[in-house]
């Protein structure tokens, strides 16, 4: 048995270099783009989505499976791709952080409305992200259901760049008493092997959104009020009226139009 696959045995360290590549590719880059919300896609979806034709879509596919970023499941006679877990989401919110402007903006009115409707409100694996996700992240902590953990701010842990690794906020007694009246079982999510609250930083926004296990359950749970609908596009999420008013009659939240 060699180091690596005996129990406790360092890691070997990561090949960034071969995740460069494969995110080197447009097509494959948006792939995992429209793979981001979490749900599960066909290939002619995807193929789509990329603007390739399906043959050269699996190709791509088979490439990001066997670097462990997608997996595959079979239903039917549909075959069926999702990414294999909230990193690579992560991941790719990072590098949107720091990647330059594209080259040309949208040219077509409903590549423009794609674009607007993302920024405004999508998803970012299982929680929201978007103006709509980041509004109601500083509200929360306005309204002292979130506080900043002090102790990690003064130990250099709160960085944006380390996406909630830095544990810059904790749920207080008001929070829990608030999200439970909500519907959300506050418990569970204490006694879960998932962080509470954590952050990813907007890519759009450049501010804090909430994710963690109660990032997922508060979006999960707009989804079921009818609250949150999808939209067309992979992504995509809409808040109804009756949402909006929802949030500001449960939460206190005046959202920006």
């Amino acid at each position: 048995m060699n180091d690596t696959a005996r129990p406790g045995a360092p890691r070997p360290e990561p090949d960034i270099a071969r995740a460069a590549r494969l995110l080197a590719s447009a097509s494959r880059a948006r792939i995992l783009k429209a793979l981001s919300d979490g749900r599960p896609l066909t290939v002619t979806v995807l193929a789509g989505e990329a603007q390739v034709s399906v043959p050269t879509a699996s190709v791509h596919l088979a490439r990001l499976a066997e670097a462990g970023l997608v997996r595959a499941t079979d239903a039917g006679r549909h075959r069926y791709f999702r990414l294999s877990g909230p990193e690579v989401v992560a991941a790719l919110e990072a590098l949107a952080l720091i990647a330059p402007p594209a080259p040309a903006p949208a040219r077509t009115l409903r590549a423009h409305s794609r674009d607007r409707a993302l920024r405004r409100s999508r998803t970012c694996y299982d929680h929201l992200a978007g103006s709509l996700g980041v509004a109601l992240m500083a509200a929360f902590v306005d309204r002292g259901l979130l506080r900043r953990d002090q102790a990690a701010a003064d130990t250099g842990a709160e960085r944006p760049a380390a996406y909630g690794r830095g544990a810059a906020y904790l749920l207080t007694p008001r929070g829990a008493e608030r999200f439970t009246a909500f519907g959300i079982d506050v418990p569970a999510l204490t006694a879960g092997r998932r962080p509470v609250v954590r952050y990813c930083v907007d890519w759009s926004e450049r501010r804090h959104h909430l994710a963690g296990a109660l990032g997922a359950a508060l979006a999960a749970r707009l989804f079921a009020t009818g609250w949150l609908r999808y939209g067309l596009s992979p992504r995509v999420v809409h808040l109804t009226e009756t949402g909006t008013r929802g949030l500001a009659d449960a939460f206190a939240v005046a959202l920006p139009d």
